[in-house]
């Protein structure tokens, strides 16, 4: 197990590539540890910022030298190479001496335990139910990493625990970082164009396990595949969780499962039991996630029951399976962050009535083929957009009824044509956002705002 909080940048000439949140937050921090930083980004301030550089350089602070709009220096140059996640390793690997992400100097700096979650899907909504179970039984926790708060905020702060998402892009990074519980979700195919096919993805994955100790934890989920593989990596305990049966318990003495709409968790021969009624903010498939928030603060020592009282008051995340406020008798949901098939796989699964289904984007090289049997007998009919149009359509012909819209708005106003009392008009494009958006929250606000449209043209 690592020694939790040693880190000295002292002296140290670092390099930081890319200056998005991350990478602000990382120049900032090794800066206030005595460092000599330059900053950079082949981006011109004024598109990164919408503010003069020299602003963004009195933030960041003396120590810190901004460059933008020109090329990475040479990382040979310095001691260490913290890239942003969005920076590939051809950029900076070869050439770099050493190489920490933002993962990598939480973990070293933080002298709390930690526990981080990975996976395809679904990682978000755990981080943050993990976040509020552990407060619930009054453990000071707080979420930070690809959550959208960056890691390195965490350092110095009054907390018990830890509670870390991480990417497959940070785990690239690491090199001591040992979480002393480490969450695996599903994996499913994603990112292939970084990491080649879905064996480097998994492989990326699966580097959350590599430097845990005997003390620590692995909590794995045994209804994925790949994921349950992963157990004979583990070099702490292994606890499998399942939604569909117990899993095998000759080798892990715990482990957690859905019965009947209870969460059971078994600890040899006791058995806890947790009904799981679903908080206002959470929708039937979350029960996923819940599943793996529970078990996780269960493996940080906080009693399932205890845990649970989080979820009557939890809310869901913005663009995640999000009901959007209307009018009427359909239900209208923004799961704007299903950004690749499994997770818009998930959302359609999720769904207990007929869907009119809104999807596409910018597709990530991954099949479709698999959303069509979902979709067949589950949706009315598709209404597709962006540049993936013809590819969905190529799947979806036969199986599933489907019409072009082209953008957003488009397939909003007909899905309120289309739609009858007591359907679901579901966003999940399945693809990122970038052909027509911004980004995904971007997408999803747009979708909120053509919801809203509808209910202000609808007659009085």
């Amino acid at each position: 197990m690592t020694e939790i909080g040693s880190l000295n940048l002292e002296g140290m000439e670092i390099l930081v590539l890319g200056l998005g949140m991350s990478g602000r937050s990382a120049a900032h921090f090794c800066a206030e540890r005595g460092a000599r930083v330059i900053a950079a980004d082949e981006r011109s301030a004024d598109v990164l910022f919408d503010a003069p550089e020299s602003e963004i350089a009195r933030e960041l602070g003396p120590q810190v030298e901004l460059v933008c709009g020109q090329p990475f220096p040479d990382p040979s140059r310095f001691d260490l190479v913290v890239p942003s996640p969005g920076i590939p390793p051809s950029r900076y690997a070869k050439a770099a001496s050493r190489v920490w992400g933002d993962i990598e100097l939480a973990g070293r700096a933080l002298a709390i335990p930690v526990i981080a979650v990975t996976g395809t899907n679904g990682k978000s909504t755990t981080v943050r139910l993990i976040e509020a179970m552990l407060n619930a039984a009054g453990r000071r926790a707080e979420a930070a990493g690809n959550v959208g708060t960056p890691a390195l905020s965490l350092p110095g702060k009054p907390l018990d625990i830890a509670v870390l998402e991480v990417s497959s892009f940070q785990l690239e990074t690491i090199e001591s970082f040992a979480p002393q519980v480490a969450v695996i979700l599903n994996i499913t195919p994603d990112h292939l164009d970084r990491h080649g096919d879905l064996a480097g993805y998994s492989a990326a994955k699966r580097r959350i396990l590599e430097n845990q100790g005997p003390g620590d934890v692995a909590v794995l989920d045994f209804d994925n595949a790949l994921v349950r593989g992963f157990a004979e990596h583990a070099r702490g305990e292994v606890i499998p969780f399942s939604r569909q049966s117990p899993p095998s318990l000759s080798n892990h003495p715990r482990a957690a499962w859905i019965d009947a709409g209870v969460a059971t968790f078994a600890d040899g021969h006791t058995l806890e039991r947790v009904p799981l009624a679903s908080g206002s903010g959470l929708s039937a498939h979350d029960r996923d996630n819940v599943l793996a928030a529970l078990t996780a603060a269960w493996a940080a020592g906080v009693a399932p029951l205890s845990a649970s009282q989080a979820l009557s008051n939890f809310q869901a995340l913005p663009h995640r399976c999000e009901v959007v406020p209307a009018p009427g008798p359909v239900r209208w949901i923004n799961d704007s962050k299903a950004t690749n098939p499994g997770a818009a796989q998930r959302a359609i699964e999720g769904c207990e009535a007929p869907v009119l289904w809104i999807a596409g984007g910018r597709g990530k090289g991954l099949s479709f083929a698999p959303l069509a049997e979902v979709a067949q007998g589950r949706v009315k009919i598709a209404l597709l957009i962006g540049e993936s149009t013809d590819t969905l359509a190529e799947v979806l012909e036969g199986r599933v009824p489907w019409e072009s819209c082209g953008d957003l708005d488009a397939a909003v106003g007909r899905a309120a044509s289309l739609a009858d009392p007591g359907d679901i008009v579901l966003l999940a494009p399945a693809c990122a956002s970038f052909d027509q958006f911004k980004s995904f929250e971007h997408r999803g606000e747009c979708f909120r705002t053509a919801v809203g449209r509808l209910t202000e043209e609808s007659p009085a």
